[in-house]
Protein backbone atom coordinates (compact mmCIF):
# COMPACT_ATOMS: atom_id res chain seq x y z
CA UNK A 1 0.00 0.00 0.00
CA UNK A 2 1.08 3.64 -0.63
CA UNK A 3 0.73 4.45 3.03
CA UNK A 4 0.62 3.09 6.29
CA UNK A 5 -0.46 4.83 9.27
CA UNK A 6 1.41 4.38 12.26
CA UNK A 7 -0.66 3.06 15.28
CA UNK A 8 0.97 4.36 17.62
CA UNK A 9 -1.54 7.01 18.75
CA UNK A 10 -4.23 4.33 18.81
CA UNK A 11 -4.47 4.37 22.56
CA UNK A 12 -4.80 8.41 22.70
CA UNK A 13 -7.48 8.12 20.43
CA UNK A 14 -9.13 5.78 22.50
CA UNK A 15 -9.00 8.10 25.06
CA UNK A 16 -10.56 10.52 22.80
CA UNK A 17 -13.90 8.23 22.19
CA UNK A 18 -14.18 7.99 25.82
CA UNK A 19 -15.22 11.34 26.84
CA UNK A 20 -16.57 12.82 23.34
CA UNK A 21 -20.01 10.70 22.43
CA UNK A 22 -22.34 13.80 22.70
CA UNK A 23 -21.12 16.06 20.48
CA UNK A 24 -20.71 14.57 16.87
CA UNK A 25 -21.98 17.31 13.93
CA UNK A 26 -24.40 15.39 12.00
CA UNK A 27 -25.10 12.08 10.97
CA UNK A 28 -27.11 11.34 8.23
CA UNK A 29 -28.58 7.79 9.31
CA UNK A 30 -28.80 7.58 12.99
CA UNK A 31 -29.56 4.24 13.56
CA UNK A 32 -26.45 3.62 12.13
CA UNK A 33 -24.67 4.33 15.45
CA UNK A 34 -26.48 1.14 16.70
CA UNK A 35 -24.64 -0.85 14.30
CA UNK A 36 -21.02 -0.42 15.06
CA UNK A 37 -19.93 -4.12 15.52
CA UNK A 38 -21.75 -4.54 12.04
CA UNK A 39 -20.30 -1.26 10.05
CA UNK A 40 -16.69 -2.36 11.23
CA UNK A 41 -13.79 -3.88 12.42
CA UNK A 42 -11.52 -1.48 12.96
CA UNK A 43 -10.00 1.21 16.08
CA UNK A 44 -8.62 4.66 16.85
CA UNK A 45 -6.03 4.56 13.91
CA UNK A 46 -8.82 4.67 11.07
CA UNK A 47 -10.71 7.29 12.86
CA UNK A 48 -7.55 9.71 12.78
CA UNK A 49 -7.29 9.16 9.06
CA UNK A 50 -11.12 9.26 8.27
CA UNK A 51 -11.32 12.99 9.78
CA UNK A 52 -7.58 14.18 9.76
CA UNK A 53 -5.01 14.89 12.73
CA UNK A 54 -7.46 17.33 14.85
CA UNK A 55 -8.97 13.59 16.42
CA UNK A 56 -9.48 15.60 19.67
CA UNK A 57 -11.17 18.73 18.48
CA UNK A 58 -15.24 18.67 18.57
CA UNK A 59 -15.61 15.28 20.00
CA UNK A 60 -16.74 12.20 17.72
CA UNK A 61 -17.50 8.97 19.16
CA UNK A 62 -20.47 8.72 17.83
CA UNK A 63 -18.43 7.77 14.56
CA UNK A 64 -16.15 5.59 16.34
CA UNK A 65 -18.54 3.63 17.56
CA UNK A 66 -19.92 3.35 14.26
CA UNK A 67 -16.66 2.00 13.50
CA UNK A 68 -16.18 -0.70 16.17
CA UNK A 69 -13.22 -2.23 17.51
CA UNK A 70 -10.23 -4.71 16.24
CA UNK A 71 -10.43 -8.04 15.56
CA UNK A 72 -7.59 -9.83 16.57
CA UNK A 73 -6.30 -13.52 15.72
CA UNK A 74 -6.48 -15.96 13.08
CA UNK A 75 -9.80 -13.79 12.47
CA UNK A 76 -8.43 -10.48 12.01
CA UNK A 77 -5.18 -12.13 9.27
CA UNK A 78 -8.45 -13.86 7.04
CA UNK A 79 -9.95 -10.26 7.33
CA UNK A 80 -6.58 -8.71 6.59
CA UNK A 81 -6.07 -10.39 4.00
CA UNK A 82 -9.09 -9.86 1.99
CA UNK A 83 -8.76 -6.20 2.59
CA UNK A 84 -5.54 -6.12 1.38
CA UNK A 85 -6.90 -7.84 -1.93
CA UNK A 86 -9.30 -4.75 -2.00
CA UNK A 87 -7.08 -2.27 -1.33
CA UNK A 88 -4.99 -2.82 -4.36
CA UNK A 89 -8.19 -2.95 -6.42
CA UNK A 90 -8.36 0.16 -5.88
CA UNK A 91 -5.49 0.91 -6.47
CA UNK A 92 -5.52 -0.82 -9.84
CA UNK A 93 -8.99 1.02 -10.93
CA UNK A 94 -8.22 4.23 -9.25
CA UNK A 95 -4.69 5.39 -9.49
CA UNK A 96 -4.90 8.92 -8.41
CA UNK A 97 -6.64 8.07 -5.13
CA UNK A 98 -4.99 7.85 -1.74
CA UNK A 99 -5.50 4.66 -0.39
CA UNK A 100 -4.39 3.56 2.91
CA UNK A 101 -4.74 -0.22 5.03
CA UNK A 102 -5.48 0.91 8.26
CA UNK A 103 -6.11 -2.07 10.93
CA UNK A 104 -9.03 -4.27 9.15
CA UNK A 105 -10.12 -1.34 7.16
CA UNK A 106 -8.95 1.07 4.00
CA UNK A 107 -9.49 4.57 3.92
CA UNK A 108 -9.88 6.32 0.12
CA UNK A 109 -9.11 9.76 0.20
CA UNK A 110 -10.01 12.19 -2.86
CA UNK A 111 -9.35 15.46 -3.13
CA UNK A 112 -8.79 17.75 -6.87
CA UNK A 113 -6.23 16.05 -7.57
CA UNK A 114 -7.08 12.54 -7.16
CA UNK A 115 -10.95 12.00 -9.00
CA UNK A 116 -13.75 12.86 -7.29
CA UNK A 117 -13.62 16.67 -6.72
CA UNK A 118 -16.66 19.30 -6.40
CA UNK A 119 -16.44 22.82 -8.30
CA UNK A 120 -16.42 25.97 -6.05
CA UNK A 121 -19.81 26.20 -3.49
CA UNK A 122 -20.87 23.46 -6.12
CA UNK A 123 -22.28 19.96 -4.56
CA UNK A 124 -23.10 18.26 -7.46
CA UNK A 125 -21.58 14.90 -9.11
CA UNK A 126 -19.95 16.10 -12.02
CA UNK A 127 -18.46 13.82 -15.20
CA UNK A 128 -14.95 13.48 -13.89
CA UNK A 129 -16.26 12.16 -10.11
CA UNK A 130 -19.08 10.19 -11.87
CA UNK A 131 -16.33 8.01 -14.04
CA UNK A 132 -14.36 7.33 -10.78
CA UNK A 133 -17.29 6.53 -8.48
CA UNK A 134 -17.90 4.08 -11.13
CA UNK A 135 -14.51 2.44 -10.92
CA UNK A 136 -14.72 2.45 -7.25
CA UNK A 137 -18.75 0.74 -7.22
CA UNK A 138 -17.22 -2.16 -9.31
CA UNK A 139 -14.93 -2.84 -6.54
CA UNK A 140 -17.68 -2.48 -4.28
CA UNK A 141 -19.81 -4.90 -6.27
CA UNK A 142 -16.66 -7.40 -5.87
CA UNK A 143 -16.38 -7.20 -2.44
CA UNK A 144 -19.69 -7.09 -0.83
CA UNK A 145 -18.83 -8.13 2.47
CA UNK A 146 -18.10 -5.17 3.55
CA UNK A 147 -19.71 -1.50 4.34
CA UNK A 148 -18.73 2.18 3.69
CA UNK A 149 -18.34 5.40 5.60
CA UNK A 150 -18.69 8.44 3.78
CA UNK A 151 -16.81 11.50 5.19
CA UNK A 152 -16.71 15.27 3.62
CA UNK A 153 -14.72 18.18 4.49
CA UNK A 154 -14.43 21.79 3.46
CA UNK A 155 -11.33 24.77 3.53
CA UNK A 156 -11.91 27.37 5.73
CA UNK A 157 -12.62 29.87 3.27
CA UNK A 158 -16.10 31.23 3.98
CA UNK A 159 -18.55 31.05 6.76
CA UNK A 160 -18.05 27.85 8.70
CA UNK A 161 -22.25 27.11 8.99
CA UNK A 162 -22.23 27.55 5.19
CA UNK A 163 -18.94 25.11 4.83
CA UNK A 164 -20.63 22.49 7.72
CA UNK A 165 -23.69 22.20 5.15
CA UNK A 166 -21.42 22.12 2.35
CA UNK A 167 -19.92 19.28 3.16
CA UNK A 168 -22.85 17.49 3.72
CA UNK A 169 -24.21 18.03 0.35
CA UNK A 170 -21.09 16.92 -1.01
CA UNK A 171 -21.06 13.84 1.00
CA UNK A 172 -24.54 13.31 0.89
CA UNK A 173 -24.11 13.46 -3.23
CA UNK A 174 -21.44 10.71 -3.03
CA UNK A 175 -23.60 8.80 -0.88
CA UNK A 176 -26.66 9.23 -3.10
CA UNK A 177 -24.59 8.36 -6.05
CA UNK A 178 -23.33 5.03 -4.73
CA UNK A 179 -26.63 3.81 -3.70
CA UNK A 180 -28.06 4.70 -6.78
CA UNK A 181 -25.89 2.60 -8.60
CA UNK A 182 -26.21 -0.90 -6.81
CA UNK A 183 -25.12 -0.18 -3.60
CA UNK A 184 -27.02 -0.97 -0.97
CA UNK A 185 -28.21 1.59 1.18
CA UNK A 186 -27.59 -0.49 4.40
CA UNK A 187 -24.09 -0.47 3.21
CA UNK A 188 -23.24 3.15 3.90
CA UNK A 189 -23.24 5.46 6.70
CA UNK A 190 -22.63 9.46 5.74
CA UNK A 191 -20.13 11.96 8.16
CA UNK A 192 -19.35 15.62 7.47
CA UNK A 193 -16.65 18.04 9.59
CA UNK A 194 -17.06 21.36 7.51
CA UNK A 195 -13.74 23.00 8.07
CA UNK A 196 -13.58 21.02 11.39
CA UNK A 197 -10.67 18.71 10.43
CA UNK A 198 -7.82 20.17 8.08
CA UNK A 199 -4.95 17.76 7.01
CA UNK A 200 -2.97 20.67 5.18
CA UNK A 201 -2.66 24.19 5.98
CA UNK A 202 -5.63 26.13 4.67
CA UNK A 203 -3.29 29.48 4.90
CA UNK A 204 -2.26 28.04 1.43
CA UNK A 205 -4.09 26.88 -1.95
CA UNK A 206 -2.23 23.64 -2.44
CA UNK A 207 -3.49 22.91 1.57
CA UNK A 208 -6.99 24.49 1.03
CA UNK A 209 -7.30 21.85 -2.15
CA UNK A 210 -6.41 19.29 0.36
CA UNK A 211 -8.56 20.06 2.72
CA UNK A 212 -11.50 20.23 0.41
CA UNK A 213 -11.87 16.22 0.22
CA UNK A 214 -14.06 13.50 0.71
CA UNK A 215 -13.24 9.94 2.61
CA UNK A 216 -14.21 6.92 1.95
CA UNK A 217 -13.92 4.37 4.40
CA UNK A 218 -13.98 0.37 3.68
CA UNK A 219 -14.45 -1.96 6.71
CA UNK A 220 -15.50 -5.89 7.18
CA UNK A 221 -19.12 -5.85 7.80
CA UNK A 222 -20.66 -8.57 9.91
CA UNK A 223 -21.00 -11.56 7.26
CA UNK A 224 -17.27 -10.94 6.95
CA UNK A 225 -16.38 -11.19 10.47
CA UNK A 226 -18.34 -14.02 11.53
CA UNK A 227 -17.05 -16.37 8.25
CA UNK A 228 -13.70 -15.58 9.32
CA UNK A 229 -14.02 -16.42 13.02
CA UNK A 230 -15.62 -19.54 11.97
CA UNK A 231 -12.77 -20.61 9.75
CA UNK A 232 -10.61 -19.42 12.55
CA UNK A 233 -12.10 -21.47 14.77
CA UNK A 234 -12.68 -18.17 17.37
Amino acid sequence: MKTFIEKIGILMLVGVLAIGFTNCKAVQNANNKQKGAVIGATGGAILGAIIGNNVGKGGHGELGAVIGGVIGGGAGVLIGNKMDKQAQKIEEEIPGAQVERVDNGIVVTFDESSGVYFDTNKYNINAGSEETLNKLIGVFREFPDTNILVVGHTDSVGDANYNMTLSKNRANAVTNYLTANSVSMSRVTTHWYGEEQPVADNATAEGRAKNRRVNIAIVPNEKMIEDAKKEAGQ
